[in-house]
């Protein structure tokens, strides 16, 4: 049976629930739901569940650092459950592409993506899977940090919850089927 790590990351506490930095984490909590996984514990820095998807064990994590941080309990987690980088799925929000959308992808850059450069900084990679949650610019001259750490209001968290719902398709789409199939499917 192969297994993988899925990452959602976000920041742990209720007052960054249901902000755009948390995609991962609902898109986890979404994948929780669809794959049966009903237990949690507190292992290496993170929340961690284990669920099944087919033929593939995933180990759902929401590492309970803070974003920027992110990199050590993926790592811990990786080593703990003797996973190779290469079957390391990141979940997170991505201002580069349009709210609403996702994008799956294998390898690349963190974009400054802070969170991102955490994990490839502890890992020593960047050739992990990466699914990417569209939140989109901010508006006008609105502060990126400020943006991503707000709720979404209105037709945008519409667009968001929508997002994180495709994302968590994505992902079990990318357990049973691989990155080309997934890729045609979901970054149309």
């Amino acid at each position: 049976m192969e297994r993988y790590l899925i990452a959602g990351l976000g920041n742990p506490g209720p007052e960054y629930e249901a902000t755009r930095h948390n995609a991962g984490f609902r898109a986890v909590d979404e994948l929780a739901g669809e794959l049966g996984a009903r237990y949690w514990k507190n292992e290496c820095g993170a929340l961690a569940a284990k669920a099944s998807c087919g033929d593939t064990e995933a180990i759902l994590a929401k590492p309970q650092s803070f974003m920027n941080v992110s990199g050590g309990p993926v790592k811990k987690l990786l080593g703990t459950y003797g996973i190779d980088p290469g079957h390391l799925v990141v979940i997170h929000d991505e201002l580069d592409i349009p709210a609403g959308t996702v994008r799956v992808k294998f390898g690349g850059g963190h974009a400054g993506h802070n969170g991102l450069r955490s994990i490839c900084d502890k890992l020593g990679t960047r050739d992990w899977f990466r699914v990417r949650t569209g939140i989109g610019r901010p508006p006008g001259r609105m502060d990126t940090a400020d943006y991503v750490l707000s709720a979404p209001r209105g037709q945008a968290a519409d667009e968001f919850d929508a997002a994180v719902h495709t994302a968590a398709q994505a992902t079990v789409s990318l357990l049973r089927f691989g990155l080309e199939r997934t890729q045609r499917d979901f970054n149309g």
